[in-house]
């Protein structure tokens, strides 16, 4: 019998302890494991769990939200004397995680693109997760800046908000915000992957599913937000007000001339500024929302609009036909 397999709950006396034929599915899981790899021409890998961490990003945008609200999002008992101190130990522990995960999945990208080890140094990898690191860091007034100007928009644009405060902290737009602007400087500097594992903890977190490389310009309000889907290519303008379920997507999905998915192409639509979309709305495609438009709940919308057009649906309905 295993070793593992020998263990024997003490709460547990009367019961008999059986194998489960587990050497079996071992054997029989590696080797759906190496087909797999095969398959995916991965024959073997360099040493290891060559991943990012879900745990690790966890861990990062906590310490990351931590610093950017920190008499908000930070602990009970921080006093404004310590603010900076707090700030810098948060940022200084966010950043270093964030580092070994950068680390990490520059040396897998470079793996799956068949690079030979040796051509690309550990000490060369090290140094670009340290220039990606410190550019992201530097981005972090800015993202300030944005965030603060979303909770505003919130908060004017709700008359149940009573308080900036209270947005802040339990409104799960404002928190999938956070989430999203940083995942977008990640997926901008070239870590797709940690973007998009942030991505999904948002989703998971919030029920708001914004791909991490939508453009989103600041004063964003996403009012309740469960259900909304915001695709990879959106771009969304100034003073955007969002409500729950509604979907900035693909019309169709373009294919390459061997039939499989095209991936560099802009197919989810542009929001312009000042624009009011509302519950259930469906909007699908490379098509344009102009300025100013306000868009009526349930409309399917698979054309562009001009500037201050007010869209319900009879006439999202006479457009399609």
């Amino acid at each position: 019998m295993s070793k593992l397999l020998a263990i024997r709950p003490d709460y547990l006396p009367d019961l008999e302890v059986t194998s489960w034929k587990l050497e079996n599915i071992v054997t029989d899981l590696k080797q759906k494991r190496l087909a797999w790899r095969t398959e995916q021409q991965r024959p073997h890998y360099f040493g290891g769990r060559n991943l990012p961490s879900r745990e690790a990003v966890q861990s990062i945008v906590k310490a990351l939200g931590q610093a950017l609200f920190p008499m908000r999002l930070g602990p009970i008992d921080l006093h404004q004397e310590a603010e900076d101190y707090y700030v810098g130990l948060q940022l200084d522990s966010a950043l270093n995680v964030l580092y070994t995960q950068a680390r990490l999945e520059l040396s897998y990208s470079a793996h799956l693109e068949h690079v030979a080890q040796g051509t690309r140094p550990a000490l060369q990898l090290e140094q670009q997760a340290k220039e990606l690191v410190q550019t992201f860091a530097s981005t972090l007034p800015r993202i300030r800046q944005d965030l603060d100007a979303d909770v505003l928009a919130a908060f004017h644009g709700d008359p149940a908000a009573r308080s900036v405060d209270e947005v802040l902290m339990c409104y799960p737009g404002i928190k999938a915000m956070i989430f999203h602007r940083i995942a977008h400087e990640w997926y901008v500097l070239g870590l797709p992957l940690l973007a998009r594992m942030l991505a999904e903890l948002s989703h998971s977190e919030t029920g708001i599913d914004i791909h991490p490389g939508a453009t989103i310009a600041s004063g964003f309000f996403i009012d309740h937000g469960t259900g909304v889907v915001i695709g990879e290519t959106a771009t969304i303008g100034k003073n955007v007000r969002l409500y729950q379920a509604v979907t900035l997507g693909a019309k169709r999905f373009e294919k390459n001339d061997d039939g499989s998915l095209a991936k560099d192409y802009v197919r989810h639509p542009t929001v312009e500024d000042d624009v009011v979309i509302y519950a259930g709305a469906t909007i699908l495609g490379n098509i344009t929302i102009g300025r100013g438009s306000v868009i009526g709940g349930n409309v399917w919308l698979t054309h562009s609009v001009p500037p201050n057009s007010y869209i319900s649906q009879e006439h999202s309905s006479r457009m399609s036909s």
